[in-house]
């Protein structure tokens, strides 16, 4: 990766933090509560960087055209904001990349599809709001992702042009969003990639299995 990479930002859900177990306990309390039996939590992880739609698309065999559809996101979201912060975490060894990279003076910041009521609570409970030099969420922009115009506004709001920035995401449309920015990008192959999904095609400048490849990626060394 090139030297002049001093500016790290990451999608959230499958990249930064964990969040398929409390995703997958709200998907599944909607579930019970229309006397169905729960999912496995490996079943509904490949599709969480998706979004909640398609969690819902899953959970109940519907479309977004189907009548209830509404009403089954709507319970979901709302099981998912009373319990937001129950299992969620950092992946591991993330709390690491974040020392090095604060410790080594690189900016960096989140751009999520996930909209600002969820983000932003999420992100005060984990105390990463102060630390996060810019969060972009889904709604802070008449555009989200694989748009390229949230990358391009956290450049802006971080001061670099996009070539000094890398994107890191798990779904294709992260990807698509980065280069169409013109930074490069980072398929991070631990979060929630759909089982069908072929990497190779994603067009991304490098891949990772783990959060601490992004240091040596990165040529970062904590002094």
């Amino acid at each position: 990766m090139k030297s002049e990479i001093r500016n790290v930002l990451f999608d959230l859900d499958g990249t930064l933090i964990d969040t398929a177990p409390d995703l997958a306990d709200a998907l599944n309390a909607v579930r019970l509560e229309q006397g169905m039996t729960p999912l496995e939590l490996t079943k509904i992880r490949s599709v969480v960087s998706l979004g909640g739609m398609a969690m819902i698309k899953l959970a109940f065999d519907i479309s977004s055209k189907d009548a209830e559809f509404i009403t089954l996101r709507q319970n979901f979201l709302d099981h998912y904001y009373q319990n937001i912060h129950k299992k969620t975490r950092l992946f591991d060894g993330m709390e690491v990349v974040l020392d090095t990279l604060e410790n080594n003076n690189v900016n960096w910041g989140i751009v999520t599809n996930k909209p600002e009521w969820l983000t932003t609570p999420l992100l005060d409970k984990m105390q990463l709001s102060h630390r996060a030099m810019c969060v972009i969420s889904g709604d802070t922009l008449p555009y989200s992702k694989p748009n390229p115009e949230p990358l391009l506004h956290a450049c802006k709001l971080m001061d670099c042009p996009p070539s000094h920035a890398v994107y890191i995401g798990d779904a294709k449309r992260d990807i698509e969003a980065g280069n169409n920015a013109g930074m490069p990008t980072i398929i991070a192959c631990y979060g929630y990639i759909e089982e069908d999904a072929v990497l190779n095609e994603w067009g991304a400048t490098s891949m990772i299995n783990s959060p601490l490849e992004i240091i040596s990626l990165l040529n970062i060394i904590n002094e």
